[in-house]
C-alpha cells in the first residue's frame, strides 16, 4: 500500500511513518524538507501519484483562531484537489476530541478541517485523540511568565504519540470510516502535575505555578470537557511510563544546569 503522510517529519508524523514502513507499506513523506509545501501546494501533485492513502498530520504553531483557520483550510483544500487528480481513496485526518465543545484558537481551525474533510469528494476517516504525552514538554518549553514556567490547569486523559502514529496507519489500513472510535490514554491526569513531572525528570525543582486559562477554552480544560467519551480506544502506556523512558542523559544535562529552587505548589 503506497501512503503518503503529510506532515510527516512531524511529533506524530515521525511515527506514523516508522509504523507504515516496519509494516512494508510504501510511504512518501509530505514536507517542505522532501520538496512539498502544503501551503503553496508546491510539489503536492506529484507526491500523491500513485498513492493509496493520505494521512494528514500537519499542524501549525499558533494560538489565533484566525491563522489556524487559514492554516488547516489551506492545506486541506490543497491536499483533497491533489487527491481528487490523484484518484487517491482515502484521506485521514488526526483531530483532538472534545474540540466542539471549546471552538476557540487552535481548535477553531481543526473545526473547519474535519468540514471541509467530511464535504471533500475522497473517501475520508477522522481519528480525533486526546493530548500526548509530549504536550507536557511542550508546554514547560513554552508556557512562561518572566523568569517562571507555568502550567495551564487542565485535565486531559494522554496518549503517547507513537500509539496514535501506530493506531493511524491500522485506520489507513482498514479503509474509510468516517468518524472512527476516539483514542485516548490509559487514564486521566492533571496537565499541571504532567509539567512538574516533566521539570523533575529533567532535573529541575524550580517553581511551576498553576494558571486557569481565561474564556470558555479554559473552561472546557477545566471541567473536564476534553476528556474522552466512556467508548473511546484507550492506549497502554501511561504517562509515568511514558516520563521513566526519557533519557537519563536529558535529564543529568537538565540537573547540571538546574538553578537551586524549592519546589512550590498551588
Amino acid at each position: 500500500m503506497r501512503i503518503a503522510v503529510a506532515g510527516g517529519t512531524g511529533q506524530v508524523g515521525a511515527h506514523v511513518v516508522a509504523a507504515a514502513r516496519a509494516r512494508g507499506h510504501d510511504v512518501v513523506v509530505l514536507a517542505r524538507s522532501t520538496g512539498v509545501d502544503l501551503v503553496t501546494g508546491a510539489g503536492v501533485a506529484a507526491a500523491l501519484a500513485g498513492a493509496d492513502a493520505v494521512l494528514d498530520v500537519v499542524s501549525v504553531t499558533t494560538l489565533g483562531a484566525a491563522e489556524s483557520i487559514a492554516f488547516f483550510e489551506g492545506t486541506t483544500r490543497t491536499l483533497l484537489a491533489a487527491e481528487a487528480e490523484a484518484g487517491v481513496g482515502h484521506h485521514l485526518a488526526l483531530s483532538i476530541v472534545g474540540i466542539e465543545r471549546a471552538p476557540e484558537g487552535y481548535y477553531a481551525g481543526k473545526l473547519a478541517q474535519e468540514r471541509l474533510v467530511e464535504a471533500g469528494a475522497t473517501p475520508w476517516t477522522i481519528l480525533r485523540a486526546t493530548q500526548f504525552h509530549e504536550f507536557a514538554r511542550q508546554i514547560y518549553a513554552r508556557a512562561r511568565i518572566g523568569p517562571f514556567h507555568v502550567a495551564p490547569k487542565m485535565r486531559t486523559q494522554p496518549i503517547a504519540a507513537r500509539e496514535v502514529g501506530g493506531h493511524l496507519v491500522t485506520l489507513a489500513e482498514a479503509g474509510p470510516a468516517g468518524r472512527s472510535r476516539d483514542l485516548a490514554g490509559p487514564r486521566e491526569e492533571s496537565l499541571v502535575e504532567m509539567v512538574r513531572g516533566y521539570a523533575r525528570a529533567r532535573g529541575s525543582r524550580a517553581w511551576i505555578p498553576a494558571i486557569p486559562l481565561p474564556g470558555a477554552s479554559g473552561r472546557a480544560q477545566r471541567d473536564g470537557s476534553l476528556l474522552p467519551n466512556p467508548d473511546a480506544l484507550l492506549g497502554t502506556q501511561t504517562y509515568a511510563d511514558w516520563l521513566a523512558a526519557l533519557p537519563a542523559r536529558t535529564a543529568e544535562r537538565a540537573s547540571a544546569s538546574a538553578p537551586a529552587s524549592g519546589a512550590g505548589s498551588s
